[in-house]
């Protein structure tokens, strides 16, 4: 094959063959090895020491079974802190330090010149499942009139992929469909289709989509119901994919649209300024081994079609069938397939809907969990990378980490009954230590977000200025600590009901911002509040001095219904918006064609 032939099948040339490169040629293989290595040696190094540290700490006056079994919980529950704790500060480096970050982490980029031509045919994709038509269609249309507006739609063909099972709500996505191709005329490709059964659930719905139109489009671009893009982003991912015809997935940096639920709002606002730093600093070394998080990022159809089909798990129960949490495995099919994965960290109009209350947080929560837990049974599939593997395990063990943090923390309180401890004075120093060494580790993504935004004056004035910034800082700060020891439990109390065949199905999202009320909260978190009081009663009794260390886990599992209250209530929402804290810059200063403000749920185009 010739040099010019190599470039056209988007092969690097020979001299970068001979480097060892990554599929599209812009990185060298040793060098991503090397940052790898560090980024090894830092977690392992700051794993040793935390270990250590706990495990003299635990050694004081004799080590006990009860002793190996909080050691062994602490060991499985640290790692996924540590890893966020070195990406948050690489990632903050990157984009203040002396360096190019764009240059560093994503060269590939810089090949797409913002004038390139749109010579790929793209698919957009949207699938529904018994979700609101009228919301969903609203997002479709505004982004193709963004886009038609842009001078660039004929490139792109429309799909709706329906596998709704209501037949009211399938009536009306018919009748909005319709109505909608009826106003645009024969100048755009509009295409709906509804499967009568949900096969393999959404991974199941894109395949039939390849079957049937695949072969006709170069990318697709895959939305979920929930998904709204700016022709900007849209014109800019495809661009990037044009000009590296080696790149299999390209996924969008994805935040969260302005929102009247406080819960939404609230927990929007943390992600949005603390993942710029996160995902910079992990996309530095994951490099052509990115993430892929099911929606909002374009695919190369041909080798997704003929090398990223799910297999079907085989056996019974709910880690057998078809995979829940299919994303991953798809990006790890595609970088075994020669195809890099990366993810573009640049902020976009991209966005998405999040829960507007617990109860639904914690729903999606479990699917995932279900899914991910799937994994199991594929970190062995042959021929993967091992930074695939890696990310495989490491999706496994963000579950299993939060259910070893409740274990550890059941265990610590049965401390209280552990006998046969010396004399020797508790060293508390080291505690607090400790203490205060992994709570500050847990943080270091939302501190070092902040801390990207409060170090560009222009970005703070986007979040309403520096004071309602830091308000809004602390006001989600006080929501993570009360939400985090609430989702936790109901991950663990989930995964001890999967051990005994407990299941999740895959129904519709609620979007909308309702009030939760106090018997439905009542109902869905009386387990957490039950261990809560078990906690705070057996250290109030015998360890008292202990309560103040347990306090932030005691107040989320004891206010868990409550906070779930509150934080549904619409009221609280307006009020938020009213005193423009948590609030994201597309809320405080619109940009673009399009219309993100929460007042306007239809999200028609500005005219």
């Amino acid at each position: 094959m010739s040099l010019n032939e190599k470039i056209a099948e988007g092969l690097p040339p020979a001299a970068e063959i001979a480097e060892r490169r990554t599929p599209t040629g812009v990185q060298s293989l040793r060098q991503l090895f090397r940052r790898r290595a560090f980024v090894l040696t830092l977690n392992a190094a700051t794993y040793a020491g935390l270990v250590a540290l706990f495990a003299q700490l635990l050694g004081h006056g004799g080590f006990t079974l009860l002793d190996g079994l909080l050691l062994a919980a602490f060991c499985l529950s640290t790692p996924w802190t540590i890893l966020g704790f070195w990406n948050a500060l690489i990632g903050l480096w990157l984009l203040h330090g002396p360096g190019d970050a764009r240059a560093s982490v994503y060269p590939y980029a810089g090949r797409a010149a913002d004038d390139a031509p749109i010579t790929a045919r793209v698919a957009v994709v949207m699938t529904l499942r018994n979700e609101d038509p009228e919301r969903a269609f609203a997002r479709l249309r505004a982004m193709q009139a963004d886009l038609a507006a842009a001078g660039a739609g004929g490139r792109f063909a429309w799909f709706v992929l329906s596998d709704t099972t209501d037949p009211a709500i399938a009536a009306a996505e018919e009748r909005i469909f319709a109505a909608w191709r009826a106003s645009l005329g024969e100048g755009v490709s509009l295409s709906y289709r509804r499967r009568l059964e949900n096969t393999g659930f959404k991974a199941g719905n894109i395949r039939d989509f390849l079957e049937r139109w695949g072969d006709a489009h170069d990318f697709m671009l895959v939305l979920d119901a929930d998904s709204l893009i700016g022709a900007s982003t849209m014109l800019r991912l495809v661009r990037v994919m044009q000009a590296n015809p080696r790149l299999g997935i390209l996924q969008s940096l994805v935040v969260g649209l302005p929102s009247r639920s406080p819960f939404a709002r609230i927990f929007q606002f943390g992600m949005r300024h603390g993942m710029r730093s996160y995902t910079m600093g992990a996309s530095w070394w994951a490099g052509d081994c990115g993430p892929y998080w099911g929606h909002n990022a374009v695919i190369r159809i041909a080798p997704f079609k003929a090398h990223c089909a799910l297999p079907v798990l085989p056996g019974r129960g709910p880690l057998a069938g078809h995979i829940l949490s299919h994303d991953q495995i798809e990006a790890v099919l595609m970088r075994r397939a020669g195809y890099e994965v990366r993810v573009l960290p640049e902020e976009m109009d991209s966005f998405e809907e999040n829960p507007p209350h617990l109860t639904e947080f914690t729903r999606r929560d479990l699917r995932w969990c279900q899914g991910n837990m799937q994994y199991w049974r594929l970190i062995a599939m042959p021929g993967l990378k091992p930074m695939s593997r890696f990310q495989i395990a490491w999706a496994i063990l963000m579950y299993v980490g939060a259910f070893a943090w409740i274990a550890f923390i059941a265990l610590a309180a049965l401390k209280v009954f552990d006998t046969g401890r010396s004399d020797a004075p508790f060293p508390v120093e080291l505690g607090i230590t400790l203490f205060v060494a992994t709570f500050l580790m847990s943080l270091a993504p939302k501190l070092a977000g902040l801390a990207d935004v409060l170090l560009r004056p222009g970005e703070r004035q986007r979040y309403g200025g520096t004071g309602r910034l830091l308000g809004g800082a602390l006001a989600e700060f006080l929501f993570s600590v009360l939400l985090g020891p609430v989702v936790a439990f109901r991950i663990a109390l989930f995964m001890v009901g999967l051990a005994f065949g407990r299941t999740v199905t895959w129904e519709a999202q609620s979007r909308d911002a309702t009030r939760l009320s106090w018997r439905t909260a009542f109902a869905g978190l009386w387990p957490q509040l039950l261990f809560g009081s078990l906690l705070g009663g057996l250290l109030w009794v015998f360890a008292p001095a202990a309560l103040l260390w347990a306090l932030p886990v005691l107040v989320g599992l004891l206010g868990a219904v409550p906070f779930a209250v509150l934080t549904s209530e619409p009221a609280l929402g307006r009020w938020l918006a009213r005193a423009g804290l948590c609030a994201t810059p597309e809320e405080l200063q619109p940009t673009g064609r399009m219309d993100w403000t929460p007042s306007s749920p239809a999200l028609a185009t500005n005219s």
